[in-house]
This record gives C-alpha cells, structure tokens and sequence, in this order.
C-alpha cells in the first residue's frame, strides 16, 4: 500500500443505521465528517455533482417525522382505502372525537335552519349566527319574508356576501313555501329541490338536522375535502362524492358522519394548515400535503 494512503473508513452514522432510524422514527443525526468523506468518494446520500456539503443536524424539540416518498395509491399491493375496516376505524376515531356534534347553525325551527344554510354558502357559520337573530326578529315567520322583495333584505345579509342572489333565494323561498307547502318546509328531498337556492346539500342540511332523514350525505368544502385526503373518493364535483361516500358509509351513520367531518374540518384537519401531528385518524391518512406524517404518502390522495 503506498505511502499515506489510508483505506476509506465506513462513515459512523453507516448508511443502513440511517435507513433503519427513519423507518422507526427515531432521531437521526449524520456525522458531517462522514458525509464529507462519502461525498468525495462518490456514495452515500451527498454524492453526485456539485454536492459535498453535509446534511444538517435534525432539529431540537418534537422530532417531526420526514414525509415518505409519495408513491400511487394503485400501486400498493393489498391496499384497498375504502375497505370495510379501514372505514370502520375512521367512523370510530371520529366517534371517539366528536360523540354528539350536530349543526353549528343557530335555529329554532326547519324555516330558520333553511334561512341560516342558505346564507351559508361562501360563508362561515359563526357569521351566520351573528346575523340570523336579528333577522328572524326582524322577520319572525316565513309569511314575512314572502311578504318582502330581495331589496328589502339585501341590507340584513349583505354581511354574508352574495348578498343579492341570497336575498333572492330566501325571498323566493320563503313565497314558493307560503304559495305550494302551506307555509312548511317540506320534509322531502325532490320537493326541497324545487326552492330557489336550495341544491342538495341544503337540501341534506334540513332533512338530516331538523327532519333526521337520513337522504343523503352533507357534501359541503369540509367534507369534500377530508373525504378526498382520506381516499374514501377520488371525485371532484361534490354529487359525485355524495355518491361516493353513500356508498361506502353505513346510512345510518350518513348524519352523524357529515357533522364530524365538518367539526374535524374546523378543528384539526384545517385547509390550508393541518394539525397532523395531533391529529387521531394521522396513521389513517395518506393525504399528499400533510404536515407531518407517520405513514406512506400517497399522491392523489388530497383535495
């Protein structure tokens, strides 16, 4: 061997340790010496062109797990997402999470309930509830609200946005109600569809919150969204989801179900920035852009 030429140690931290401390999620910190050296020989995670610095030491505090390399869902031998236990271990975590939830809109009656998820849309719930009370004072019954033109009611909920189009479906409601139902909201889906601003999420709203008419699944932004990270549906147009998502949650829990993915939509699973590190149906979801993740990524599992 010549002269000051000394064999090529392996590097401390070894490659396979490293391997075997991300898969169980322990801390793992490389020896920047050794990757020094493993990027001037050419292997280890440094090598290739232009590359030779070392890899920075994890952080302090709570050790976030990397997020797997994202792999499609298809290709996972044996991996079925809508799978009969898989749903039942999500229909459980949520029951565990939200037992008793229901409608977060203030109502006393299916008119008031209609009126507050009309002025929903595009809206947030805590912003109905400031301005329904006031509303219904204002126009306690719905033969007072047939009895007015949209203009008139343009000022009282202009705070929801839309205002114009949502005067003119409460309006137009409220006088197809008096005129057709006897001034009762109707306790069936086809005739619900019939009022101007109802389609079938209203429609789902006031028959399984007020009626307990299981007809259907409540497909609002929240729902749309989890049920997709999920992977309990791979459709957009949220009729489509609707469909989806009857078909593999019991009817029975069709209500209930609706009301937790809402809940869980505001509480934990947020759009822009999900809790996932705190989040009890985590090692269930393979969502693409979560923030933190114990289990495979899979690609077009997200919203």
């Amino acid at each position: 061997m010549p002269r000051g030429v000394v064999p090529r140690q392996p590097a401390r931290s070894g490659r396979q340790d490293r391997v075997a401390r991300a898969v169980s999620g322990a801390k793992s910190v490389p020896s920047q010496t050794a990757g020094r050296k493993d990027a001037r020989a050419g292997t280890g995670p440094h090598a290739g062109p232009g590359r030779g610095s070392a890899s920075a030491a994890a952080p302090r505090g709570r050790q976030k797990s990397t997020k797997p390399k994202a792999v499609p869902a298809g290709k996972i031998k044996g991996y079925n997402p809508v799978a009969g236990e898989r749903v039942a271990d999500i229909l459980k975590r949520l029951d565990q999470l939200y037992p008793n939830v229901t409608c977060a809109l203030t109502h006393a009656s299916a008119w008031q309930l209609l009126v507050a998820t009309i002025l929903s849309a595009q809206s947030t719930d805590v912003n109905v509830n400031r301005v329904t009370p006031e509303l219904f004072r204002k126009y306690p019954s719905v033969e007072a609200l047939a009895a007015i033109s949209p203009e008139q009611l343009e000022p009282d909920v202009r705070s929801t946005g839309f205002f114009r189009n949502k005067s003119k479906s409460v309006v137009g409601a409220a006088k197809k109600i008096v005129a057709e139902f006897g001034g009762q909201v109707p306790d069936d889906m086809e005739k619900l569809l019939t009022l101007p601003g109802v389609a079938r999420k209203t429609a789902n709203v006031v028959l399984g919150t007020w009626f307990k008419k299981a007809e259907g699944v409540v497909v609002d932004t929240h729902v749309h969204r989890i049920s997709r990270r999920l992977e309990l549906t791979t459709q957009d147009d949220p009729q489509k989801i609707e469909q989806d998502l009857m078909r593999v949650i019991p009817r029975q829990r069709w209500i209930l179900f609706s009301h937790q993915m809402i809940w869980h939509g505001r509480g934990l699973c947020i759009a822009r920035k999900p809790k996932c590190a705190d989040c009890p149906l985590e090692n269930l979801c393979h969502a693409g852009d979560k923030t933190w993740s114990t289990v495979a990524i899979h690609k077009h599992a997200k919203a």
